[in-house]
């Protein structure tokens, strides 16, 4: 018996899969590599390249490796661009989880761990987000991730559908050197690559309502989120008792600010920010509770700023051959 994990290759996906081994459980990824990397699936998990579009070949998978459960990771995940992009986005997040969940009912696979995003709550108008907290996407992403929860929620009640979904916010740092953050649009990995490349990194959007004029966050360690999906699948595994959402947050905000400081203190290149405007899309602060998620999931925050940053810097160094 084996937990798929679609979007395995990527970032937190290939995380997610060290996660599950760790624990003895077996996986097999699915991925179509538009932004992940076959290097980053460890050696000897099985590895599917396809899309989550493609109900046969999930299906395939699912019975080949006899799956009983799925982590849902793969999508289009950059909010910003969703909004250039929405017919794009829809496609990826909306119409892909519907075929996955065809291809589980077709399977009779029955427990589903979702990715979903803090982006469901746009700009909320509190100072710290619970699970209750009202959600006004501002984006094609985050309205494509509420419907992924709804689609989740109305299966379970047509079909008895396991699941939960885990709304992240700020996923950072590494577990391993041999997996980094690749993406062009998210804050570490625009800053890493401008340091590498000689140039000073930027700050879009410095007149926000905040203490210091950039967005504030919840950053979590990429490795802490792992983890919580593997308590979350072991509890649907056991058939125990579940929310149907869980934050997974810190509780503690930290500006884009602070984060350049932080990135300048442990690499040790002084710099000064340039300054950009907003991107569309981002909303100027959200901070949530995590004490649901503690209570059924262990969550908590075991790395502080400094090693999410450290982490994340050596990742991508090792990358660069540095």
């Amino acid at each position: 018996m084996s937990w798929l994990v679609t979007g395995g290759a990527g970032y937190i996906g290939s995380h997610v899969v060290r996660a599950f081994r760790a624990q003895g459980i077996d996986t097999v990824v699915v991925d179509d590599l538009s932004s992940g990397r076959r290097a980053f699936v460890p050696e000897g998990v099985p590895f599917v390249e396809g899309s989550i579009l493609d109900g046969s070949l999930l299906e395939r998978a699912m019975a080949e490796h006899d799956v009983v459960g799925v982590v849902h990771l793969a999508g289009f995940k950059y909010a910003g661009v969703s909004v250039q992009r929405p017919l794009h986005t829809y496609q990826q997040n909306v119409t892909g989880t519907a075929t996955l969940l065809g291809a589980m009912e077709a399977t009779r696979v029955d427990r589903i761990v979702f990715s979903s995003s803090a982006a469901v709550y746009g700009t909320p108008d509190v100072d710290l987000v619970t699970e209750d907290t009202p959600k006004h996407p501002e984006s094609p992403y985050g309205e494509s991730k509420l419907i992924g929860e709804w689609l989740l929620a109305d299966q379970g009640r047509a079909t008895g559908l396991r699941h939960t979904s885990l709304r992240y916010f700020n996923v950072v740092g590494s577990g391993t050197d041999e997996v980094f953050d690749p993406s062009p649009h998210n804050l570490f990995p625009l800053v890493f690559d401008a340091l590498l490349a000689g140039r000073t990194p930027r700050i879009n959007g410095v007149d926000y309502p905040t203490p210091d004029g950039t967005c504030v966050r919840d950053y979590i360690h990429v490795a802490d989120l792992a983890d919580a999906h593997v308590a979350a699948a072991r509890r649907l595994d056991a058939a125990e008792p579940l929310e149907a959402v869980y934050n997974l947050g810190s509780g503690d905000g930290v500006s884009v600010g602070e984060i350049m400081r932080e990135v300048a203190e442990v690499t040790g290149i002084d710099f000064r920010p340039e300054h950009g405007p907003r991107r569309e899309g981002d909303p100027a602060r959200i901070v949530a509770s995590g004490e649901l998620a503690a209570r059924d999931l262990d969550w908590r925050m075991r790395h502080s700023l400094s090693e999410m940053v450290a982490s994340a810097w050596a990742a991508r160094r090792a990358a660069s051959g540095d």
